[in-house]
């Protein structure tokens, strides 16, 4: 840009050989402003040029590969497989301790095969307390470790389909089974002083 500018001013320049000195300093100093020009004209052609790339490239940086994504996911979300583990254990603990509570229990209420809620239910406890309930595989287990401690089964449909709905394990069964459950407890209550 320098040699571009000094270029255009080549008939000028070799009139400063024969300019007083007077005369001299305004011209160089015309010529210095228009050096001064160019190449500040550069320095921002260049700078914007540079702004660009830069803002381009900062961009691009900031995209995110497909792995990368996933690697996120999994660190926000939590590993899938881990989480998956994580469940399975707890589900055995759960599923150990519930089991572990039947032989405790006062009566097994079932449906033939499928739902199986164990009760336990002790003179001055306000409700009954459901210390596991089950479905399908948990239901059969559930049934095999009462008939090993003698602890009664009563098959009732109805009322285990209701029991497994609507309480929790360690919870006591809601109201509106009172009147049914104690039923099913007096008839346990009574083959046992039967037996006795």
């Amino acid at each position: 840009m320098l040699w571009i500018t000094l270029w255009n001013e080549h008939d000028r320049l070799e009139g400063f050989a024969q300019m007083n000195v007077a005369a001299l300093l305004p011209a160089t100093l015309v010529l210095a402003i228009k050096l001064m020009a160019a190449a500040l004209a550069l320095f921002a052609v260049v700078a914007l040029g540079d702004f660009v790339w830069q803002r381009f490239s900062w961009y691009q940086r900031q995209k995110m590969t497909r792995q990368e994504l996933k690697d996120e996911y999994k660190n926000s979300e939590g590993n899938p497989e881990i989480k998956a583990k994580l469940r399975q254990i707890r589900m055995q603990r759960v599923s150990k301790r519930m089991m572990a509570q039947v032989p405790k229990a006062t009566v097994i209420i079932t449906n033939p095969t499928h739902y199986a809620v164990a009760l336990r239910y002790e003179p001055g406890m306000a409700a009954p307390l459901c210390l596991a309930k089950g479905v399908d595989a948990v239901a059969l287990k559930i049934r095999e470790v009462a008939g090993e401690h003698d602890v009664p089964i009563v098959e009732n449909v109805p009322l285990a389909r209701a029991l497994y709905a609507s309480v929790d394990i360690d919870e006591e069964i809601p109201v509106e089974h009172y009147q049914a459950v104690a039923e099913v407890i007096g008839y346990v209550l009574r083959l046992k002083r039967r037996r006795a």
